[in-house]
């Protein structure tokens, strides 16, 4: 049931999203929780939580950002990665996610695997981290010289 309710990773309380950590186990003797990745040590968390709608929107927005920042061509390559934890959530479900990308791709090639991490950037930064439970979106196109 942990993968229902993953924790956002936060730098502050006022941040909207952050790093998704999957929960793999609870020890109620040790009195501890093991995530899939760190979490630092006096780290901010929030519960999190979606429905299968929101999933797949958010695979719509990670394509539309991809082909926003690389511009659209026929001829472009979507290379997608998923997490695993999200198949299982999605579970029947799993197809309208990758329906919602090849909506904003077109006719571009698509490719791709589900993982166990996925290694990214959050919007807005540069430096890549380790990611559960989300869909990795990059899209390769060629543009014109000018």
């Amino acid at each position: 049931s942990g993968l229902f309710f993953p924790f956002a990773l936060l730098k502050n309380n006022t941040d909207n999203s952050g790093i998704i950590r999957t929960i793999l186990a609870v020890d109620e003797a040790a009195q501890s929780v093991t995530f899939a990745g760190d979490i630092p040590v006096n780290g901010l968390v929030r519960l999190m939580h979606t429905t299968n709608d929101g999933l797949v929107g958010g695979a719509k927005g990670a394509a539309e950002l991809a082909v926003k920042e690389n511009g659209q061509d026929q001829n472009g390559l979507g290379i997608l990665v998923s997490c695993v934890g999200r198949k299982l959530v999605l579970g029947g479900d799993v197809d309208e996610e990758l329906d919602a990308v090849r909506d904003v791709f077109g006719e571009s090639t698509m490719t791709g695997f589900y993982s166990y991490g996925e290694i990214c950037p959050m919007e807005g930064f540069s430096e890549c981290k380790l990611h559960n439970q989300t869909m990795t979106v990059t899209y390769l196109a060629e543009k014109k010289a000018a």
